[in-house]
């Protein structure tokens, strides 16, 4: 079975345990996401089914939005309330403090990863090298902030909508937060409310897909790639050209009929069957990736 699922992620999961029930219910090994989410967050979590893993780089732009929550007045070693505390501050600035100063995390800015977080160094993860006790320095790197939008405080519980590269750790954006205002900050909820084209309105929680899948109605949550891929322009091709190109040869754009002025990527049919996604370089249409296998 093949196809994308816009899965709500619920908070206490890991991304891999979240996913890992789908198997059984879709009866497929291979499955995988996109964009991983901590255990406490929780929202949208884009999974792969079968095929569809291999065009997980080729979905819409990586823009991702989040709502996060935090406090003032602590810093913990994960930069979340789940953490242990390091440090904690008397002073809470006011919410006119907080506003004035979020206009400076837009824009492009360097990002310290957190020592709890997927990344690896020498092929382990940094979160069990920190729960052995072990840090390592880690080289800041250059993300887009592209908005950041104050929503709401209560009971000393700020809320943020923040939208962003992907890449950006909102723990360490919040964390420089608190640290420019002198009183430290740290998470205490996330929700990814868009990622990679995928939003949370359109999401399904877990017991939500089975309870659809069920009652026989899998194609309300199984997106079909070619559905996906419907970002790029289409061009159809003739039954030897199809064979051709899932053999891995290139097409000479001369002498394909209405191909689109378009110097990228392409959808590939024939006879109305999704072949792959192609791309036009040195005057043919190359193989990208492919999704049909046989002729």
């Amino acid at each position: 079975m093949d196809g994308f699922i816009n899965l709500y992620k619920e908070s206490g999961k890991s991304s891999f345990g979240a996913i890992s029930p789908l198997r059984r219910i879709f009866n497929e090994k291979k499955i995988g996401h996109t964009g991983t989410l901590d255990p406490m967050a929780e929202g949208v979590l884009p999974v792969t089914l079968g095929r569809a893993s291999k065009f997980i780089n080729l979905l819409p732009e990586n823009e991702k939005e989040y709502i996060a929550k935090f406090i003032f007045g602590k810093r913990t070693d994960t930069l979340d309330i789940t953490g242990k505390i390091i440090e904690e501050i008397k002073y809470i600035p006011s919410t006119d403090d907080l506003m004035n100063i979020l206009p400076e995390f837009m824009g492009e800015i360097s990002q310290i990863p957190p020592m709890y977080s997927a990344l690896k160094k020498d092929g382990v993860r940094l979160y069990d090298l920190a729960r052995k006790g072990l840090e390592f320095e880690r080289e800041s790197r250059k993300v887009k902030v592209f908005n950041i939008e104050f929503l709401e405080e209560y009971n000393g519980e700020y809320q943020i909508k923040v939208r962003s590269s992907a890449g950006t750790y909102i723990r360490s954006l919040i964390d420089d937060v608190g640290m420019k205002l002198g009183s430290g900050a740290v998470m205490t909820g996330l929700i990814r409310t868009e990622s990679n084209g995928f939003t949370v309105e359109n999401s399904y929680t877990l017991s939500e897909i089975e309870n659809l899948v069920n009652q026989g109605k899998t194609d309300k949550v199984l997106i079909p790639v070619e559905k996906m891929m419907s970002i790029y322009p289409s061009v159809s091709v003739t039954q030897r050209q199809m064979v051709r190109f899932i053999n891995g040869g290139g097409l000479l754009l001369e002498r394909i009929i209405n191909i689109p002025e378009n110097n990228g990527l392409l959808r590939v049919y024939s006879n109305d069957e999704f072949l792959g996604v192609g791309e036009i370089a040195d005057k043919e249409l190359k193989v990208k990736v492919l999704y049909k296998i046989n002729a």
